[in-house]
């Protein structure tokens, strides 16, 4: 009984490790530029647009111009701007009111 969960503990903990490893590499990579000829920024151009919903329950959009968001080429975000491939396949976006 106490096996499995010893097991289960192990992997949890190797994974967690892994996963920090990750992230302490993918950040080393964009704080020191590595390698030094890549640019760890980039631009995407956004595309927003506002749906508000009217007194009779339908809905009437409202376009902003794009826009160019700064991203970082990375795995995750870092210095406060998301990662570019996220913003990639997200480069339109619906904001409710």
């Amino acid at each position: 009984m106490s096996r499995p969960v010893t097991l289960l503990k192990r992997i949890l903990v190797a994974a967690i490790l892994l996963l920090a490893v990750v992230y302490a590499g993918d950040y080393i990579s964009v704080r020191y530029r590595i390698p030094k000829n890549h640019d760890p920024y980039g631009v995407v151009l956004i595309r927003r647009y506002y749906a508000v919903t009217m007194k009779n329950g339908k809905p009437e959009y409202f376009f902003d111009p794009p826009t160019e968001q700064t991203c970082v080429h990375s795995l995750f975000p870092h210095f406060g701007y998301s990662p570019c491939w996220y913003l990639e396949r997200r480069k339109t976006q619906q904001v409710k009111m």
